[in-house]
């Protein structure tokens, strides 16, 4: 009997509201409430690299004669879900909206404060 062979899945891009350089706070998991800048999105894979969140510790084996090793702090990636647009002018988290100017260009506004963030 034949075995079928898995077909190879295309990788599927998510459409992302978060960008590089925003603001977001994290609404759940164990860094729930804290607030950080996004270092780098990874959109096909939904996720997000912020700074100073879900941090982990990587232990590194010497690789040149004469180094010690040593043990580096870096930050690990989370799902878009997880995290919230954040306004820092009115301190508070929201969803974001797509609105189509007059001019016909795409900006993208918080849900509560009706701030425009490009």
């Amino acid at each position: 009997m034949a075995t079928a062979t898995p077909k190879a899945k295309t990788p599927v891009r998510t459409k992302m509201r978060i960008k590089k350089g925003d603001t977001v706070q994290v609404i759940t998991g164990k860094d729930k409430g804290k607030t950080g800048e996004v270092l780098r999105t990874l959109p096909y894979e939904n996720r997000l690299i912020v700074q100073g969140i879900n941090l982990r510790t990587r232990h590194l084996k010497p690789t040149q004669e004469g180094e010690t090793g040593r043990i580096v702090t870096e930050e690990a990636s989370l799902h878009a879900s997880n995290v919230m647009l954040y306004s820092t002018t009115k301190n508070v988290a929201s969803r974001v909206e797509v609105v189509v100017d007059k001019d016909g260009t795409k900006k993208r506004r918080l849900k509560k404060t009706g701030e425009v963030l490009d």
